[in-house]
């Protein structure tokens, strides 16, 4: 979607204007489905999201991507500070990360290692007692974070990963609603440019995400910041960035469960770095992507409070339009990984079984067509002893907060998201508690979290096995054995 200029917005919404005069009087009239749920603004905003991401005429990928990287500039009320985390020199960091991927794969399964790179992120803050135009000051990137401190009232620093299915948007496109959760919370955020698919695979982005992680905790030198304290450090982000934090989080499990039980230490930018490694105080997700077979009931069911499109078929895979990014080299099914990997717990974290000692974890997500996957892991998790916060909205779609900002619903969302990571930054393990939240009226009501999934976790795994046998084209992997490292 190309909304660069006004005649960009007008050559989008033209077209549409049809649709959204139909919606209107069929609202007005009570025959919509969702009339009782929604007010007219969220009924046009939604089907016309529907009506964009569900054209029959798909663009390009690179298209896509290239409109959804378009930076909007920085003014207003936040502190923007541009850095670059440095690959490290050593190799420690990738190598713990491919024997984690290895040891999680049941056999067939295919992917390259990744190289180490540069990861390209931004500080972000809030800029108190200024107008929502007052431009970016003309200061070294270094200054801005300086200026950007000045304005930090507490410990809370968040690792936030933006979402956009992996191949869609960078820092940039969130940067308001990473600021307004730096006002919110007084703290700081890292704000994570991974790299993107289709032109890097998994792990990629799971590579850039630990590296960020580990630069907060063992900074280069050079670095803007000092050594953050993981006890103050909360991960978090919406949609794939939201399963990506929650990657992360089973990530460090599986390198503390197994692999440090036979190596004691890496090596990171020159600094020893003893294992196990630190967790951080909790994961903050809004509406995370889960399962990327997209195969659980609620794909379905809710389909119709939901914008996303259905699920990515192998025709539909195929019949993208080409562009110098897609179809790769040598082709694969699916956009972030081969499709043999779908249901590897690093790419599919529904699929991941053990979450013994894992931090806090807090899940909000509308009744859209990820909500059972939040609820399966939220189920999973608390039977296993960790403390999970479920927060449901009826008839919301899918990040449902940046979309409807001024909403009621999405300011009890953030406030709830705020108030999540001043509790565990103090070491408090906040309460397991499962709410919903009626449409209209946001009366809430508490639910049982481990009876929040609906289905089993044998009918989990086998509604994704389905599901990937169903979108594998019989493709070659990237690689059936790891490059040597």
């Amino acid at each position: 979607m190309d909304t660069s200029s006004p005649a960009a917005i007008a050559r989008l919404i033209l077209p549409k204007v049809p649709l959204l005069f139909k919606t209107a009087i069929w609202h007005s009239l009570w025959l919509s489905p969702t009339s009782t749920k929604w007010d007219l603004k969220t009924e046009l905003i939604v089907k016309m999201l529907r009506s964009l991401l569900n054209s029959p005429h798909p663009t390009p990928i690179s298209k896509q991507q290239r409109h959804s990287l378009r930076d909007p500039g920085i003014k207003g009320n936040m502190w923007i500070s541009k850095t670059v985390l440095l690959a490290p020199e050593e190799d420690d960091v990738r190598e713990l990360l491919v024997k984690a991927v290895d040891e999680m794969r049941e056999g067939g399964e295919a992917y390259a290692a990744p190289e180490i790179a540069p990861v390209e992120a931004e500080w972000t803050g809030y800029r108190a007692n200024v107008d929502a135009h007052r431009p970016h000051l003309d200061l070294s990137e270094e200054q801005h974070y300086e200026r950007l401190m000045t304005e930090v009232t507490n410990d809370v620093t968040i690792l936030y990963f933006h979402g956009g299915a992996f191949f869609l948007m960078d820092p940039a496109t969130h940067r308001v609603p990473t600021s307004h959760l730096a006002k919110l919370t007084g703290g700081r955020l890292l704000s994570v440019r991974y790299r993107l698919a289709p032109q890097h695979a998994f792990p990629s982005a799971l590579l850039d995400a630990l590296i960020a992680y580990l630069s907060l905790l063992y900074p280069p030198s050079g670095s803007y910041h000092t050594p953050v304290s993981a006890s103050h450090i909360i991960v978090s982000g919406d949609s794939a960035g939201g399963g990506l934090c929650i990657s992360l989080v089973q990530l460090l499990l599986q390198i503390n469960r197994f692999i440090s039980s036979s190596q004691k230490k890496i090596t990171f930018h020159g600094q020893t770095v003893t294992l196990p490694l630190p967790l951080p105080a909790g994961c903050a997700t809004q509406s995370p992507w889960l399962d990327m077979t997209r195969s659980m009931p609620s794909v379905n069911l809710n389909a119709q409070y939901d914008y996303l499109p259905p699920p990515l078929t192998a025709e539909k895979a195929s019949t993208f339009p080409h562009c110098d990014i897609w179809p790769t080299t040598p082709p694969r099914g699916d956009l972030y990984c081969d499709v043999s990997m779908l249901c590897h717990p690093l790419v599919s974290p529904l699929a991941a079984k053990d979450w013994s000692g894992s931090c806090p974890l807090l899940l909000l997500y509308g009744e859209e067509m990820l909500a059972d996957e939040a609820k399966i892991i939220a189920t999973r998790v608390t039977r296993q002893g960790v403390t999970v916060v479920s927060e449901q909205w009826e008839a919301m779609p899918h990040c449902f907060a940046m979309i409807f900002p001024d909403s009621p619903m999405a300011k009890r969302c953030f406030a709830d998201l705020t108030s999540f990571c001043k509790v565990v930054i103090k070491g408090v393990e906040p309460e397991t508690r499962g709410l919903w939240f009626e449409a209209k009226t946001q009366k809430e009501t508490e639910i049982e979290v481990e009876g929040l999934a609906v289905i089993g976790d044998e009918e989990v795994r086998e509604r994704m096995m389905r599901a990937r046998e169903a979108r594998d084209l019989g493709i070659e992997g990237e690689a059936k054995v790891l490059p040597k490292l």
